[in-house]
């Protein structure tokens, strides 16, 4: 099943004497922000932070800028440099524990503060739930409002951002910095630092709240554990979807999947009753969505830290639960919830976490076999979700038709031959799904979809031109698994071709699910914009959004086995 601190490898951070560590900080500021940054200071032991203002402030709004500034204002007496930025707030004693962590991992990078909607989010409600003090980060953007680097590694950075232009944030940056030099990050339980959702000055603000997964503004006292090992499994809900990421099963690789809860759960055996949220009469008038995304997230952290060894503090564990809810919708547009609907929802999240805790998963019966020919990303997230969704399914790796032999039943999906996929049944006529723009996990920003989203993605503007194409039919990866599956059942005969949207149309959806960048239209002749057909915009914005994840955390341009290459 795969759970906490996969690799159990644990210490306890307790005080050293103060001579070990001299740790130092910067507040990343700009004079648009008043007076933020003397706030921030005053919270700190006299004379540990000084402020840092964005040396360009009428420049382009980035983060950059200032971070490399800060990164790289680390007084020579300094062990050890903390960032953070000018709008956050740090509970009672968080210098304290901080201090016992640098003591105790003082060659890792520590974050005081996760969003509470993101995988380190999930990460630490793991750690909450199984009683540990800090946590391994998981694989996408390291958490830099509130960072601790040790001064060689803090001075690097700025050398790297310069060695690697780009226009990537501050946080990816920082992550693909530490993944190089082999930094290894954790992350505080419960977070000793809140974001106070003052105006964003780089544009973050689309995001909606962006809160701590579990702040409690007094820090407890005692030793704080540290679990070193990284999970196999995170689940968190997010843009109103409760999805997880798994290691892969590659050994040669560090990749993680990108799944749905229910797909997981389906695929261990989850009775099909328990992925239905047991939901009280008040939480009615609440999106079933939102009730649903929240109890399938609490019914995965209940079976993934059920037997966790390690003391829990209950007030830990209740805020852990009670974000879950509310930061899953915090990026949709009056997504913001009440008072009494996060109450109901965290009482909704407790049950889901003991019948997770409870529930013993039943191997299930396998329906008819899918052969899959290919490899990489695409073919392991196909496979995968071809699995979790009931079918037994055979590999066939490399360019190759299979012999009949290799096969798995009569049907074969080949991902092999340019022009997209191809489906054999038997003696029928094979099927390709032809004249589609596929995106999700193994297509990368040379495809038409996969270009838009890695422009927005890096804040630049979307731009059409005369070789943009009139229109997209956007197919995501597992809207293809479930055509493939249709047609294996029997309750399609054949692909069915997407709805299409003219490009610009498109680049907007895309801009409005990745970021809000500008579209350019730059075509001296569009084509007039015709209706089409749609599909839920819902839908549609959730798998971008899938897509836009996968292409920041996991793509490699330089990996062969994490890009299928767009057919020409």
């Amino acid at each position: 099943m795969g759970g906490v601190g996969e690799s159990d490898v644990t210490a306890t951070a307790r005080s050293r004497p103060s001579t070990e560590v001299v740790l130092t900080g910067s507040v990343m500021t700009h004079p648009a922000r008043g007076d933020a940054a003397k706030r921030i200071v005053a919270q700190a032991p006299a004379g540990m932070l000084s402020v840092v203002t964005d040396p360009d402030p009428t420049g382009p709004p980035t983060a950059v800028r200032t971070a490399v500034a800060a990164w790289e204002s680390v007084p020579a007496s300094s062990t050890h440099h903390l960032v953070v930025q000018d709008d956050m707030l740090f509970a009672t004693g968080a210098f304290d524990r901080l201090l016992q962590a640098v003591s105790a991992a003082p060659d890792a990078a520590l974050a005081l503060y996760s969003m509470w909607d993101s995988r380190n989010a999930a990460a630490v409600r793991l750690g909450a739930l199984s009683g540990a003090g800090w946590v391994s980060a998981v694989n996408e953007y390291t958490p830099t409002g509130a960072l601790v680097l040790p001064r060689a590694v803090a001075a690097g950075f700025a050398d790297d951002v310069r060695r690697h232009p780009s226009n990537w944030p501050d946080d990816i940056l920082m992550h693909r910095y530490l993944r190089r030099e082999g930094v290894r990050c954790l992350v505080a339980v419960p977070t000793l630092a809140e974001h106070q959702d003052a105006p964003s000055i780089v544009g973050n603000a689309f995001r909606g709240l962006r809160k701590s997964p579990c702040f409690l503004p007094v820090v407890r006292p005692g030793p704080q554990r540290i679990d070193f090992g990284v999970p196999s499994v995170v689940p968190f809900f997010k843009n109103g979807v409760a999805q997880c990421v798994v290691r892969s099963n590659d050994m040669r690789s560090d990749r993680w999947l990108h799944l749905e809860i229910s797909d997981y759960l389906g695929g261990l055996g989850v009775p099909e009753r328990h992925l239905r949220p047991r939901a009280p009469a008040e939480l009615d008038n609440v999106d079933p969505a939102v009730v649903r995304g929240t109890w399938l997230t609490a019914f995965a952290l209940g079976m993934l830290t059920e037997g966790a060894c390690g003391d829990t503090d209950p007030d830990v564990v209740r805020e852990a639960l009670r974000t879950i809810g509310p930061g899953g919708t915090s990026q949709t547009p009056g997504g913001e919830l009440s008072v009494e609907a996060c109450d109901q929802l965290a009482v909704l999240a407790r049950l889901a976490l003991g019948t997770g805790r409870e529930t013993t998963p039943r191997p299930r019966r396998r329906s008819g076999g899918i052969t899959v020919v290919g490899d990489g990303v695409l073919a392991e997230h196909i496979v995968r979700t071809l699995t979790d969704l009931g079918h037994a399914v055979t590999v066939v790796r490399g360019a190759s038709a299979p012999r009949r032999g290799r096969t798995h039943g009569n049907i074969v999906l080949d991902l092999t031959r340019g022009g997209g996929p191809l489906l054999r049944l038997g003696s029928r006529v094979p099927l390709r799904l032809d004249s589609v723009d596929l995106y999700g996990p193994g297509y990368g920003p040379d495809s038409t979809v996969g270009a838009l989203v890695w422009a927005a993605l890096q804040s630049e503007p979307i731009r059409i031109s005369a070789r943009s194409p009139a229109v997209v039919r956007p197919l995501h990866v597992r809207e293809l698994v479930e055509q493939v599956r249709a047609i294996a059942c029997g309750t399609a005969e054949r692909f069915q071709t997407p709805p299409e949207y003219p490009i610009e149309a498109f680049a907007r959806i895309v801009a409005q699910a990745v970021r809000p960048v500008p579209v350019h239209d730059t075509r001296s002749n569009p084509p007039p914009t015709a209706a089409g057909r749609s599909q839920s915009a819902e839908d549609l914005q959730w798998h971008v959004h899938h897509f836009a994840q996968w292409l920041a955390y996991e793509f490699d341009g330089t990996d062969p086995a994490t890009i299928t290459r767009t057919p020409g």
